[in-house]
């Protein structure tokens, strides 16, 4: 990348973030480079296009290199740039390596989504050593293994957003999910350990912890149990990725300045704390 394709990347997102937003831009708005962890994915994806529209440059992880490319092209056709890097957000220096790339390639980090994750589900007596450290690792150890080598951009620049997307099963927890749900309850502690750490740098860090989302995950779980899932959704459907991505583009933002070490739920109110 020579010096010269940096500033293009630049225009040419913010020119699509116009474009997108017609011609009453935010007032005072600033589009940062943004990086959004497991973007490829129905949730990440709504994240990535809420924050393109915005007007940020949005770069996201993969590990399908097949599967990042069609996804390019899908989110080309509806006039959406991204960057996407391979990473593997498990593993500490592929997390280095990649956040080293964007930084080179787009400018210092100043917005991180971390979103990245899998499921392992099993009760704890049959669980293996494998299945727990392949969700604490994908899950928690990659919150630490990304935000750490971009908090030296946030730091340096003195601003900063960081959001981890947790679970509504971090909170309540869920059977057959102690290895999820103690990972996605991890990131509420990090959280409010490092909002403390950082806060005075202009950086604030935030959980949002979903509900149950309208994913092919969700559709694919028997209609009976999915109606029981829904019945206990006060606001009486299910959330959409959309629903998501709001709550990010609004913990991102300006607006959102004085909130850190928080978490914001977004489950319909099926479990209130």
């Amino acid at each position: 990348m020579t010096a010269v394709a940096q500033p293009t990347a630049r225009q040419d997102n913010v020119q699509m973030s116009k474009n997108s937003q017609g011609d009453n831009p935010q007032s005072g708005f600033v589009p940062r480079v943004t990086l959004v962890t497991g973007g490829t994915g129905c949730i990440g994806t709504a994240i990535c296009r809420k924050l393109a529209q915005q007007g940020h440059i949005v770069a996201t992880t993969y590990r399908n290199a097949e599967k990042a490319r069609k996804w390019k092209e899908e989110m080309a056709a509806e006039g959406l740039t991204f960057h996407t890097y391979e990473c593997d957000a498990a593993d500490f220096d592929s997390s280095v390596k990649m956040v080293k790339a964007v930084a080179a390639d787009l400018g210092p980090i100043q917005i991180l989504v971390n979103n990245a994750g899998i499921t392992r589900d099993t009760t704890v007596r049959k669980m293996t050593s494998d299945q727990w450290r392949d969700v604490i690792s994908n899950n928690l150890d990659s919150v630490f293994n990304v935000t750490r080598p971009v908090l030296d951009f946030m730091l340096d620049s003195g601003y900063g957003r960081i959001v981890n997307i947790s679970s509504i099963n971090g909170q309540k927890g869920q059977f057959g999910q102690a290895n999820y749900a103690a990972a996605k309850a991890g990131m509420h502690g990090f959280t409010k350990a490092l909002a403390q750490e950082v806060a005075k740098k202009s950086i604030t860090v935030n959980t949002i912890s979903p509900g149950y989302i309208d994913t092919d995950m969700i559709q694919g779980v028997p209609e009976n149990i999915r109606m029981g899932i829904l019945s206990h959704i006060p606001v009486g459907r299910f959330g959409t990725p959309e629903d998501v991505a709001n709550a990010v583009g609004f913990l991102t933002g300006q607006d959102a300045a004085f909130i850190t070490g928080a978490n914001l739920s977004v489950n319909g109110g099926h479990f209130m704390d």
